[in-house]
């Protein structure tokens, strides 16, 4: 268990030793920073839960965006750099060291996510004061009944695991491919050409449109209504969500263990 935890820890030195994942952790911070005070500066009207509100819709899809650079390069970029060849004549089983690269990006994701949440709170408590609006409805104009707290929880949680479905379908590709760009390029283009793909097809009156993967990312949706497009319930989404995963992992799995690297 030690030697395993040891593996994870020296996946996480190689995603923290890289300057670009500095950067963006600056990145996400400054925005969060920018947001706040021009808020703060231009508007009378907003509280620190509908600027917390805005800063993760806007600030989500930049995390996706790092967490894919980081997930499609971490398999690719060790074939392409030839460092593999090093990491697998370790006294380590290959499914060990697949599993610590997975557990080490689900980490960073989680990392961001937690770095957005802290900042933006305590950032928009100092400048707007803690509002007592009794529940998400009143403070968000949203269907919920819960406290606004409770509900930034919710909608990170459910983002997260979004995300994670993200970080799981780009570590797939990353295994596949042996050029880090190339995996890359792969799973960003894949991921908004699903979303407006998805968006489109939604309007359609087909049944197999409700098992398209990226029309189930957006969890958060349903904390507005338990019904959204085509009848589907959260329940469904997570099934349906779990049936791409465990194919995601199966395929990640089988091609790690079985690729050649000698060449």
């Amino acid at each position: 268990m030690f030697d395993f935890l040891q593996l994870v820890r020296n996946e996480n030195m190689k995603i923290y030793r890289r300057i670009g994942t500095w950067i963006m952790l600056g990145i996400i911070l400054l925005i969060v920073v920018a947001v706040s005070l021009l808020t703060k500066w231009f508007s009378e009207h907003d509280t620190m839960w509908t600027v917390m509100n805005g800063i993760e819709q806007f600030s989500y899809y930049l995390i996706t965006i790092f967490t894919v650079v980081i997930s499609a390069e971490s398999v690719a970029g060790e074939f392409s750099s030839g460092t593999i060849k090093l990491l697998l004549i370790r006294p380590w089983s290959r499914s060990k060291i697949l599993l610590s690269k997975y557990i080490s990006l689900l980490l960073f994701a989680l990392t961001l996510s937690v770095v957005m949440f802290v900042s933006s709170y305590v950032l928009n408590l100092i400048l707007f004061g803690y509002n007592s609006s009794p529940t998400a409805s009143e403070a968000f104009k949203v269907l919920n009944n819960s406290h606004p707290l409770l509900y930034m929880f919710q909608v990170y949680l459910l983002d997260y695991i979004g995300l994670v479905m993200i970080v799981t379908f780009a570590f797939m590709l990353s295994t596949i491919f042996r050029s880090g760009g190339l995996a890359i390029g792969l799973s960003m283009f894949i991921y908004f050409f699903g979303l407006i793909a998805s968006g489109l097809l939604a309007a359609l009156d087909y049944n197999w449109v409700e098992y398209l993967l990226f029309l189930h990312l957006d969890l958060k949706q349903y904390l507005q209504s338990p019904v959204i497009t085509h009848d589907m319930t959260i329940g469904f989404s997570f099934a349906v969500l779990a049936g791409y995963y465990i194919v995601f992992i199966a395929i990640t799995w089988l091609i790690f263990n079985k690729r050649d690297v000698a060449t």
